[in-house]
C-alpha cells in the first residue's frame, strides 16, 4: 500500500518491552504480546492497523489531558529539541515524544496548554499519567477485543 505513511511500517517498539515478563501489553509500545512476537511477519497493512489503534487511543489519553494551541509552535518545538517523530504521525504522538523534553513551564512555548483538570500537574507527573492511561486504555481494549474472542 502506497498510501501508508512510512513509519507505520517500522516497529512501535520504545525498548522498554514487559511481554518477556509475561505482559499480555506491552508497557513500553502499548502492543499486545502476540504482535510483539509476530511484528516481523506482518505485512505493511497489518503494520498500519496496529499503529492506527495505538495512535487512536494515544489520541484519546493526549486530547483529554493536553491541548494544541499552536501547531506551528509545537513544530518548532520538535525541531528545536530535535525530537525525532515522523511528521505524518498524529499531533499525539508528537505530544507525548516532545514532553520528556520540555523544561517545566516550558509548554506554552510549545504550542501546548493543560487541560484544567491537569493544570496542576508537574511534567514528570503528566509524563506518568499519560503512561499510565494509555497503558489502561490499552489493556481494556486487549479485554474487550482479545480476550472476549477466546
Amino acid at each position: 500500500m502506497s498510501d501508508l505513511p512510512d513509519y507505520r511500517c517500522t516497529t512501535p517498539c520504545v525498548g522498554l518491552c514487559s511481554t518477556v515478563y509475561g505482559d499480555l501489553v506491552c508497557r513500553g509500545c502499548k502492543r499486545f504480546s502476540h504482535e510483539v512476537i509476530d511484528w516481523n511477519r506482518y505485512d505493511a497493512p497489518e503494520k498500519a492497523a496496529v499503529w492506527q489503534r495505538l495512535e487512536q487511543l494515544l489520541e484519546q489519553v493526549v486530547i483529554a489531558r493536553v491541548e494544541v494551541i499552536s501547531v506551528v509552535a509545537l513544530r518548532a518545538a520538535l525541531e528545536r529539541l530535535q525530537v525525532k517523530v515522523p511528521a505524518d504521525a498524529s499531533p499525539a504522538l508528537h505530544v507525548l515524544r516532545l514532553i520528556p523534553r520540555v523544561e517545566e513551564g516550558g509548554l506554552p512555548a510549545c504550542g501546548l496548554r493543560l487541560r484544567s483538570h491537569c493544570a496542576t500537574l508537574s511534567l514528570k507527573q503528566l509524563r506518568d499519567e499519560l503512561d499510565s492511561a494509555y497503558f489502561e486504555l490499552s489493556c481494556a481494549y486487549h479485554e474487550r477485543r482479545i480476550e472476549a474472542v477466546r
